[in-house]
């Protein structure tokens, strides 16, 4: 009998399971039906004073989740479904009570919701499509917002384009300011095209880096602030062929940028020139464990806001890997390998408050939860998990006091 999702007490921990193993959990956790948050919930709210909320997208699952996380305590309360809508990439705003949804079907769709703090609960207020001439399968692989969150960045897998799309005061969309197309290929049978992961934004705000799986590539964009508007250019930084880019990072020194390759799964630290607008290579390291064999995958990123550490995940060992950062060069120094309490780390998510970082582990369908040493940076696994189904990313909304 299935079990609704929970709080579990104990993470999933040792080696990957079996492949039959692993398909009877993800048949059972399909087969699991979970409602959406019912309008008497939202209409007869208890109230959660500081407690945050996570909204989960969850791939090929077709819904959102919700968990209510107290920071304090270190909880996290499930929510269960709150919307139906293709989910492979979700984004909260900043400051406005606004989820960002980016679906996987043809065509690029982002839908907005409302979002009520209160209950959790989600209201679709708008969609856009992004792609002129719909795509192929695999729709879009990333959605996040500039530092001024007055621009939402699009990577588009299936298409191998970049776009971006100007955010309202209230924090709704506008039509579609810009889109490149990227071209290339690379030698892995996954690589017959260009596939974009990952768009950031510059420091000096002049610049768009996209991340390339495809065409082995960081392109770099000329970003118009005024306009929203990315324009093609000349330059790009090559990696090595068959690395498959992924994700891109700045370091708070504004002149490094950590780039993480998922089918080589290793980090480079790149020399940043924001008045040329290039990048230089300055280190290489693998995230894989000494002896690794098997399926090489790394997945996801993240900088801590003091830039002295730096987080990555391996879906090739299930384990997240620390690394400390020189603040002056931006160097770095293993640091920490821990299992990352599930199968498939496809991403995970700092929480803003610097104490605890919310890991997706997609096959094993949990939600997991670290806390994070403010000294020493190192993660320390509290044993807290939710089922999701199929987690692929966390977004996280701020309590508003």
């Amino acid at each position: 009998m299935n079990e609704p999702p929970h709080v579990s007490a104990g993470a999933i921990r040792g080696e990957a399971p079996s492949r039959r193993t692993l398909l009877a959990a993800i048949a059972a956790s399909t087969a699991t039906a979970v409602p959406l948050l019912s309008s008497t919930a939202a209409a007869s709210p208890a109230r959660h004073p500081g407690h945050d909320l996570l909204y989960i997208g969850t791939w090929g699952k077709n819904q959102v989740h919700a968990l209510r996380f107290d920071p304090v305590r270190g909880t996290m309360n499930p929510l269960g479904a709150v919307a139906e809508v293709s989910s492979n990439w979700v984004a909260v705003h900043p400051t406005r009570p606004v989820l960002y949804v980016a679906g996987a079907e043809p065509g690029g769709f982002i839908r907005t919701y409302r979002i009520d703090d209160t209950s959790g609960a989600l209201r679709r207020t708008g969609e856009i499509e992004t792609e002129a001439v719909p795509g192929g399968s695999g729709g879009l692989s990333y959605i996040g917002l500039n530092a001024d969150a007055d621009t939402l960045l699009i990577a588009d897998f299936a298409t191998g384009s970049a776009a971006t799309v100007p955010v309202r005061p209230n924090g709704e969309l506008g039509p579609v300011a810009s889109s490149v197309q990227n071209t290339g290929s690379g030698p892995n049978p996954r690589q017959a095209g260009p596939h974009t992961h990952h768009v950031v934004i510059d420091p000096s705000r002049r610049f768009a880096l996209v991340a390339d799986f495809g065409a082995d590539r960081v392109f770099i964009r000329h970003y118009d602030r005024a306009t929203h508007q990315l324009s093609d250019g000349d330059r790009s930084y090559a990696t090595a062929p068959g690395s498959g880019p992924r994700r891109l990072a700045f370091h708070p020194n504004r002149q490094s940028v950590y780039l993480l390759n998922e089918l080589t799964a290793d980090i480079e630290v790149l020399q940043w020139d924001a008045r040329q607008g290039s990048l230089t290579p300055r280190q290489l390291l693998t995230t894989n464990a000494q002896g690794h064999t098997g399926t090489t995958s790394a997945a996801e990123l993240a900088v801590s806001d003091d830039g002295r550490h730096v987080y990555t995940s391996n879906r090739g060992d299930n384990t997240l890997v620390v690394f400390e950062a020189d603040p002056r060069t931006g160097l770095l120094t293993e640091a920490q390998r821990l299992p990352c309490g599930g199968v498939t780390p496809w991403s995970f998510s700092l929480h803003p408050g610097g104490r605890w970082l919310f890991v997706a582990n997609k096959a094993s369908a949990t939600v997991n939860l670290f806390r994070v040493d403010p000294r020493s940076g190192h993660l320390t696994d509290t044993g807290t998990a939710v089922d999701i189904p199929d987690p692929d990313c966390i977004s996280v909304r701020m309590a508003r006091h």
